[in-house]
């Protein structure tokens, strides 16, 4: 029988740093639990779905922040595109 490797990819084997939102905004005091959560409601609309950021769990939402800084930095530079 073929031994089949089942080697995970570099960026999932890296422990990620999954906060709640209350977490998230008690550590990033400039994300408020409202605007957190705005951005979750919207996420279909703003990206924040495709980019992994946000983990739901039932009717727990996660936040990747590790993911969600990244996302995060693409809607940046999207912005300073359009505005060129």
């Amino acid at each position: 029988m073929p031994q089949v490797a089942t080697a995970a990819p570099a960026a999932e084997s890296a422990p990620r740093n999954i906060l709640s939102v209350s977490q998230f905004a008690a550590r990033w005091p400039a994300w408020s639990q409202a605007s957190l959560r705005n951005l979750i409601f919207q996420s279909h609309q703003n990206g924040l779905d495709d980019s992994g950021a946000i983990l739901r769990l039932g009717r727990r939402r996660l936040i990747d922040e590790q993911a969600f800084f990244r996302w995060l930095a693409q809607q940046q530079k999207r912005t300073r595109r359009e505005a060129a």
